[in-house]
């Protein structure tokens, strides 16, 4: 019989909110989540099994892209299948019968951290810990019994090792949303991939030759053929001074006209790779 189940890599530990987007994105499906310490195990675990997917945060509404996957990505030879956009709430969460007034730590990945700054500085008794892992935080705490410590972490990781939740909706900014990208081998994306119909948006990336007006005229090309630039992130070439590596995200209404517009456009720019087509993610309030 054959097994239907998802494999997906994520860099963290089960209940972090890469494994939330992932059950997310596969809501409804049997998935296995599959933990990396970091970005670049979880690429290589990938590369090391066509059968893997993957699911890797790409940009952060507060703290904007994360270049470093960008090249990851680019490096590897992934292809995007998707993107799901997820809303990270934080909560404050301790073992079942602690009360904030029984807290002395707080121990969490820096960056929640610094999101949930003006809720510790209500809770000064709190000494913030920086930890690797939000839900590895949690489960640190669960798994050795750490009374007086907290985890700034998800309300999903905070279930899944039975901690209580003392406070939820901590960070300082309500509009914080991460992007997250889905990857898989080329043989599984073929598979995977949306229906044509279904597909309206691409990620590409390319250079430009060392000419005046480069850019500008490769953006007048997909304008033309009306393709929108949801997102354009430029990044130094190492080794290649003042040249840049541009990734564009592009939204269109019709698959045609976006070939057309690449087809357009190649003889412009240099080192196109078209990381994924597939469909846009439609921009709703998710908590995890």
């Amino acid at each position: 019989m054959k097994d239907n189940r998802k494999r997906v890599t994520i860099q963290g530990v089960a209940g972090c909110y890469h494994d939330a987007a992932a059950r997310g994105y596969f809501a409804g499906d049997d998935i296995e989540t599959i933990p990396c310490d970091s970005f670049p195990e979880m690429f290589e675990t990938l590369g090391g099994d066509a059968s893997l997917l993957g699911i890797v945060a790409i940009e952060n509404t507060i703290a904007g892209s994360l270049l470093y996957n960008h090249e990851l990505l680019r490096q590897s030879n992934m292809v995007v299948i998707g993107e799901h956009k997820m809303r990270i709430s934080h909560v404050l969460a301790a073992l079942p019968g602690q009360s904030i007034d029984d807290l002395t730590e707080v121990n969490s990945h820096p960056m929640a951290l610094m999101q949930c700054e003006q809720f510790l500085r209500r809770h000064p008794n709190l000494k913030m810990i920086e930890g690797f892992d939000t839900a590895g935080s949690a489960k640190e705490i669960a798994e050795k019994g750490l009374t007086g410590h907290a985890a700034v972490c998800g309300a999903y990781a905070a279930e899944l090792y039975g901690l209580n939740i003392l406070e939820r909706g901590i960070e300082t900014n309500k509009r914080n949303f991460t992007r997250f990208l889905v990857i898989a081998d080329p043989l599984m994306a073929a598979e995977l991939r949306p229906a044509d119909r279904d597909i309206n948006k691409a990620s590409i990336v390319f250079t430009l030759p060392h000419t005046n007006g480069a850019l500008s005229k490769a953006l007048t090309i997909l304008s033309f053929y009306d393709i929108n630039l949801s997102k354009i992130q430029s990044m130094p070439i190492i080794g290649r001074e003042w040249e840049y590596r541009f990734y564009v995200d592009l939204t269109f209404d019709s698959l045609a006209r976006y070939h057309q517009a690449i087809n357009a456009v190649r003889p412009l720019i240099n080192d196109l790779r078209i990381l994924g087509e597939y469909t846009e993610f439609e921009s709703h309030d998710n908590e995890n």
